[in-house]
């Protein structure tokens, strides 16, 4: 049997921003319209490292994807100067179970992550959103605000986060790439980061709310990624109570996502609060934005059909492209 193998700067390479989008939009209808097998991802907590490890499988039908991830965010690697998150994704035959192809699941995850938000800005955003703020300087960081504007003529981007020393690297390193505008503020507080903000990425690994609703502006969209527990809160319960809600997967939402759950315990909104899956509004089953005034937000826990989408898409490239390493076992 004969296996592809694809590092990191390969998966880079593998999925270019635009096609990830257009991959997750797929994936996304997919999932909300029956077409999509994908199990509540399990979960093993390593309690004495502060980190779990999830394994997601998913299986596309319509597309014939099929892939499972295992990865492991350990959010204290920070201080060791190592990467957060960890993983590998295996892609197989959809008609056979064939193992083809074993991927680094680090960049997989940052670039699947970014390409959900861009789906979910290009349609819950303002068409004429031009400023963007970016809450933390991460490698999820990175592919959030590429996906924005890759979706929207961004013309000014403001950052924020603890370490100025760090966001600064950010701003230098992200200027002017790609669809990037040169024009990178580095402030000095969330509250200037988002009051005037067109879009909004957290990106953060913070337990409490990033930023206070009353600093947010009417047509504001925000993209919420960095909580993943139910403990967590990155988003506050009057942002959520004030905006029009949409995510990934309800069913995991409600397990995972503390941002909804915490308001949901404190009586302030209920499970009907959630507008729509993202899926929903891709397919055409519900519209998305209405007016220019609401604030919209969509919030990510992350599911395996995404990685089941962009391992099939990175095969594709790595195919044409002939990247990756061949090796047979």
């Amino acid at each position: 049997m004969q296996i592809r193998i694809l590092s990191a700067n390969e998966v880079r390479r593998a999925l270019p921003m635009a096609e990830t989008i257009a991959a997750m939009k797929v994936a996304f209808a997919q999932l909300s319209t029956g077409q999509a097998v994908t199990p509540l991802r399990a979960r093993l907590d390593v309690a004495p490292h502060e980190g779990v490890t999830l394994a997601m499988p998913a299986y596309l039908s319509g597309s014939e994807a099929l892939a499972v991830k295992v990865v492991s965010v350990f959010p204290q690697n920070a201080a060791r100067n190592e990467p957060t998150i960890y993983g590998l994704v295996m892609v197989m035959e959809a008609e056979s179970g064939r193992p083809l192809a074993i991927l680094e699941g680090g960049a997989l995850t940052a670039i699947r992550t970014g390409a959900a938000s861009g789906a979910a800005t290009d349609l819950l955003a303002r068409p004429d959103a031009a400023v963007v703020a970016i809450l933390g300087s991460g490698v999820q960081a990175r592919t959030q605000l590429e996906a924005v504007c890759a979706v929207r003529d961004i013309r000014e981007v403001r950052v924020y986060s603890p370490n100025r020393e760090h966001t600064a690297h950010f701003a230098r390193q992200m200027q002017g790439s790609g669809p990037i505008p040169d024009l990178i503020r580095v402030m000095d507080s969330p509250a200037t980061a988002v009051r005037g903000a067109d879009v909004i990425c957290a990106a953060t690994t913070s337990p409490t709310p990033v930023f206070a609703s009353a600093d947010l502006q009417p047509g504001v969209h925000i993209n919420g990624v960095g909580s993943f527990t139910p403990t967590m809160q990155e988003i506050d319960a009057d942002t959520v109570r004030r905006a029009l809600v949409v995510v990934d997967f309800v069913e995991a939402a409600l397990e995972e996502a503390g941002d909804l759950i915490i308001p949901i315990e404190q009586g302030l909104i209920n499970r009907k609060h959630i507008y729509a899956e993202l899926g929903e509004i891709a397919a055409g089953l519900k519209p998305g934005r209405i007016n220019p005034e609401q604030i919209t937000f969509f919030k990510s826990v992350g599911v395996a059909a995404q990685d089941a989408a962009a391992g099939q898409l990175a095969l594709q490239n790595a195919r044409e492209h002939n990247l990756g390493t061949q090796v047979n076992l």
